[in-house]
C-alpha cells in the first residue's frame, strides 16, 4: 500500500527539520500538512495531487515568507502567489517550503544567503552551486521530489550540475515571471528541477501556462505536452553542435564526460561536430554589466519603509535613512552589484559599457540563431569544474563570476537550456548543458530523457538521501 500524501510530507519535513543542507529557510509546516490532507481527501485534484513541491525563496508565496535570502525583506509575507506557484496549486501539488538562495539571486554558490549557505549533500563541505542551490540540494538529497528555481545567468542549470539533477532554464518567454522578484528581468526565466529529466518535463508542463498579467510572456507559441512528448530513444538524424570555446580551460574530467557523452548520444544515432561561437569571450562581461545594471534599478524599491526590514527613523532625513536601511540590510555581494551598476548606467558611461554590452548581446544572439539553423542543438559542460569547497571563492568575486563562463551566453540570447547529470569527478557530479532552438523545449526533453535511458548517471544518490515520496518519472 503507498503512503499517503499527508505521510509522505510529514516524514520529508522531519528530515528537513533534523538536515544539516540548509536547503531550507521556511519550511511549509502545517500549511503543508493541511494540504497533504486535502490531496488525501481529494480536494487537491490535478497531475500533482498530493506531490510535495519545493518554491525557491524569491519566488512569492502568499501567507509564507518571500525573503530573497535578505535581511533586508526578513518577515515579508507576500499577499499574492506567483502565477507559477498558483499552477502548482491548481494542479494539487503541496507547498513543501521555501528554499535557501544566494541573496537576491546573485551569486554560484549559496553561500551569500542572510541566512547561511546551503551545503552539497554529495560533499557537505563543498558548495551546492547557486543561486538556486537550495533547490538543488533539496531534490538531491530527497528534501523534495520537485523544485522550482529561477535562472539569470545559470541558477538553476549550475545547482543541477554541482548537485546531480536535472534543471531547465526556459526560453524567455515561456514562463510567467509574475510573482518573481525580479533582479534581472531581461534574462531571469522561473526553471523546473527534478531527478530526472521526466520530472522536470512533468513539473514544466504545470508552469508553462498563458499568464495576462506578465507582458514578457510570449503568446502564440505552442505549449504542454512536454512530458507525453518522451518517448523512445532513436537519435536518428539528430545534429549536434560542440562550441570549442565552451571547453577551453575546463577540468580535464569535464571534457572526458563530454566527450563521454557525445559518443553515447552518436551510438545513438546522433552526429555531432565542433563549431565556433565567434563572440564567446565577450558573454561573461556582457551579462555582467546588463544583470548589475538591471539590478541597480529593481533594487531601488527596497527603502525599509513599505515591507521588509525597518529602523527607527529618529531625526534623520529620509536619505540618509534610506541609506542605512540599504547598508544593513543587503550583504555585500547585492551592494557590490547594485554599485557596479549604478556606475554603468550613470551619464558618461552608459555608452561605454551598458550600451556595449546591449551591441555584444545582440551579436550572440545572432551567433546562436546561425548555429541553431545548422544544428538541432549544441552540447557544452554545464559548470567548467564539480563543485568548489564553502569559502574557496566567495572572498574572490572575479574567480566566483568566471564560474558562469559556460551558462550565460544562454541567457543573453535567451534559448531554453537543460542541464543533467553525466558523470562524477573524485564522487563529484558533472553535468552536460543542452542548448535549443528558442520555444523548442520538447526537443531539448525528448534528448535529455533518450540520454537518461541510455546512462544511469541520474540515479546516483548522494549519502544519507532522503526518500522524497516515491515521485519519478
Amino acid at each position: 500500500m503507498s503512503d499517503t500524501a499527508v505521510e509522505r510530507v510529514s516524514r520529508l519535513l522531519e528530515h528537513i527539520a533534523k538536515s544539516g543542507l540548509n536547503a531550507y529557510v521556511t519550511p511549509g509546516g502545517e500549511a503543508a500538512l493541511s494540504q497533504a490532507r486535502e490531496a488525501d481527501r481529494g480536494k487537491r485534484p490535478g497531475p500533482l495531487s498530493g506531490v510535495p513541491v519545493a518554491v525557491k525563496d524569491n519566488i512569492s508565496t502568499r501567507g509564507m515568507a518571500t525573503t530573497c535570502g535578505s535581511r533586508i525583506l526578513e518577515g515579508y509575507i507576500p499577499p499574492y502567489d506567483a502565477h507559477v506557484v498558483q499552477e502548482l496549486h491548481r494542479a494539487g501539488a503541496v507547498i513543501l517550503g521555501k528554499t535557501n538562495m544566494d541573496e537576491f539571486a546573485m551569486g554560484s554558490s549559496t553561500e551569500s544567503s542572510a541566512w547561511g549557505p546551503t551545503r552539497n549533500p554529495w560533499d557537505h563541505n563543498r558548495v551546492p552551486g547557486g543561486s538556486s542551490g537550495g533547490s538543488g540540494a533539496a531534490v538531491a538529497a530527497g528534501e523534495a521530489p520537485l523544485a522550482l528555481g529561477s535562472d539569470t545567468g545559470g541558477s538553476v542549470r549550475c545547482p543541477a550540475s554541482f548537485c546531480g539533477i536535472s534543471g531547465l532554464k526556459p526560453t524567455y518567454g515561456l514562463v510567467s515571471r509574475y510573482g518573481l522578484i525580479a533582479y534581472a528581468n531581461s534574462l531571469e526565466q522561473i526553471g523546473p528541477m527534478g531527478r530526472s529529466v521526466g520530472d522536470v518535463a512533468r513539473l514544466l508542463d504545470v508552469i508553462a501556462t498563458l499568464d495576462p498579467r506578465d507582458s514578457t510572456q510570449v503568446r502564440d507559441t505552442p505549449r504542454g505536452g512536454y512530458l507525453a512528448s518522451l518517448d523512445g530513444t532513436d537519435l536518428r538524424g539528430l545534429r549536434i553542435g560542440l562550441p570549442r570555446e565552451f571547453l577551453e580551460g575546463a577540468d580535464p574530467d569535464v571534457v572526458r564526460a563530454t566527450h563521454d557523452s557525445l559518443d553515447t548520444l552518436q551510438q545513438m544515432g546522433a552526429t555531432w561536430e565542433e563549431v565556433t561561437v565567434a563572440h564567446a569571450q565577450y558573454a561573461l562581461p556582457a551579462y555582467y554589466v546588463i544583470a548589475m545594471s538591471e539590478a541597480s534599478s529593481n533594487l531601488s524599491r527596497f527603502d525599509g519603509l513599505r515591507y521588509g526590514l525597518h529602523l527607527p527613523p529618529g531625526a534623520k532625513d529620509w536619505s540618509t535613512h534610506f541609506s542605512d536601511v540599504r547598508g544593513q540590510g543587503f550583504g555585500p555581494e547585492v551592494k557590490r552589484r547594485i554599485l557596479l551598476g549604478t556606475y554603468a548606467l550613470s551619464a558618461g558611461y552608459y555608452g561605454k559599457y551598458y550600451l556595449k554590452a546591449l551591441q555584444v548581446r545582440h551579436l550572440i544572439q545572432m551567433e546562436f540563431t546561425r548555429l541553431l539553423r545548422d544544428h538541432d542543438l549544441l552540447i557544452t559542460p554545464t559548470m567548467p569544474f564539480p563543485a568548489f569547497k564553502l569559502g574557496e571563492r566567495i572572498q574572490d568575486p572575479l574567480s566566483l563570476y568566471l564560474a558562469d563562463v559556460d551558462t550565460v551566453a544562454v541567457n543573453l540570447a535567451g534559448v531554453p537550456a537543460l542541464s543533467i547529470p553525466c558523470g562524477f569527478s573524485r564522487g563529484l557530479p558533472l553535468g552536460l548543458q543542452l542548448i535549443g532552438r528558442p520555444f523548442d523545449e520538447r526537443r531539448l526533453l525528448q534528448v535529455g530523457h533518450a540520454y537518461q535511458q541510455a546512462t544511469k548517471h541520474h540515479l546516483a544518490r548522494p549519502p544519507g538521501s532522503a526518500e522524497a515520496g516515491g515521485f519519478s518519472t
